[in-house]
């Protein structure tokens, strides 16, 4: 029996991940955790009886205890919850599925507290990725990855010499905008930016992957998690999404995962590693598919990518202040206050603002962050609407 901790239990990944374990008898839920969402919080203990549970939003304890049928699950509230259920003695795996830059510091404690890692939050890695990977090492800590992409490089390199890589493709969907031209930019609405062509994801990564953040954001990770120099990491944009990413090693034999978007296959694969378990899910079918097609990203359209790689290239604390930027400018944008082309331009200004500290320690990371989310303010209010 494997037991686990759920990071972001009521977000996207967090769900898909308790509806993967339903069917897998091997895997034991110890803990939940969520931001705020009381009421799916409540249903989630109902069904599957952790042993803990979480809100960072302390004020919602009550409601939460009342809506629970049985008091047997203690509850705990904030970022010490989340480092208390990220670190229990009893758990063999966290599941970090929060959203933001919060899922830093439960991630790092769990990883010295020699907790194996299925990692769906992008900001541990872009923000503290040195730091992240060099106590994984220390500790004799596996980081299993959960997005599509890594998912499908990690099982790419299995069995295979990490020392042959030539260089790994990322995969990128394109987005609901891959066609429009720049004119045709300047006026999306947030349900056009929101109405993703292949993937069912939270608000803020679907946005993250219309403005191709998301696959910068991946580029940054990808650079930590395979131990690569960022001229190894190539993106090409591929709208079907059945090929999620590629291994090219030096003798130029390229290896790919292949299969539908649906993200319960790589959550399960992370959940029952080093062993394939079979599931109900549906099988790809070349031939109903057709076709693939690929094409080079639109730098010029969509510059947030361009930025991810500037920003993993000056290193230091620039990708904790793109990261930061970027959640900011998003979230003004799910609020109508600024324009879609405005998401860029937010996070190009913070940046160019930003005075980077080299070989940097967590909190010199964390004080990047909040002095990053401040600017970008500021920045957002020039242009809000």
């Amino acid at each position: 029996m494997k037991k686990i901790t759920i990071l972001g239990s009521t977000g996207s990944i967090g769900k898909q991940t308790l509806e993967v374990i339903k069917d897998l008898e091997e895997i034991e839920v110890l803990a939940l955790t969520a931001n705020s969402s009381v009421d799916l919080l409540a249903e989630q203990i109902n069904l599957f009886k952790p042993k803990y549970a979480v809100l960072m939003n302390a004020s919602l304890i009550n409601e939460l205890k009342y809506k629970l049928n049985d008091k047997k699950t203690q509850i705990l509230a904030g970022l010490e919850g989340l480092i208390e259920v990220a670190t229990l003695d009893e758990i063999d795996l966290v599941v970090n599925a929060v959203v933001g830059a919060v899922g830093v510091k439960p991630t790092l404690e769990a990883i010295r507290a020699g907790k194996d890692i299925a990692l769906a939050n992008k900001e541990t890695l872009v923000t503290a990725g040195s730091i992240v990977m060099r106590e994984a090492k220390e500790n004799n800590v596996k980081i299993l990855p959960v997005d599509s992409e890594h998912n499908a490089i990690f099982q790419a390199l299995q069995g295979e010499d990490e020392n042959m890589v030539k260089k790994i493709i990322l995969t990128a969907s394109g987005g609901p905008f891959r066609t429009f031209s720049k004119n045709k930019l300047t006026n999306v609405t947030v349900k056009e930016a929101l109405n993703h062509p292949n993937w069912d994801m939270g608000g803020k990564i679907t946005i993250d992957s219309a403005t191709l953040m998301n696959k910068g954001l991946e580029v940054i990770e990808a650079k930590w998690l395979f131990d690569l120099d960022y001229d190894q990491v190539d993106v090409v944009v591929h709208p079907q999404s059945i090929i999620h990413s590629l291994v090219e090693y030096e003798d130029h034999s390229i290896l790919a995962e292949l299969g539908l978007p649906d993200m319960k296959i790589p959550i399960q694969y992370a959940l029952t590693y080093p062993r394939r378990k079979p599931n109900n899910l549906e099988s790809l079918d070349l031939a109903k598919i057709g076709q693939l097609t690929f094409e080079e990203p639109k730098y010029d359209l969509f510059p947030c990518l361009k930025y991810a790689y500037q920003a993993g290239e000056i290193g230091g604390t620039m990708p904790a202040v793109l990261n930061a930027a970027n959640e900011i400018a998003v979230n003004k944008f799910l609020k109508n206050k600024i324009k879609f082309v405005d998401i860029p331009k937010i996070i190009k200004r913070v940046m160019s603002a930003h005075q980077v500290v080299d070989n940097p320690i967590l909190e010199d990371i964390l004080e990047a962050d909040v002095w990053a989310r401040k600017q970008a303010e500021k920045e957002g209010e020039k242009v809000c609407y």
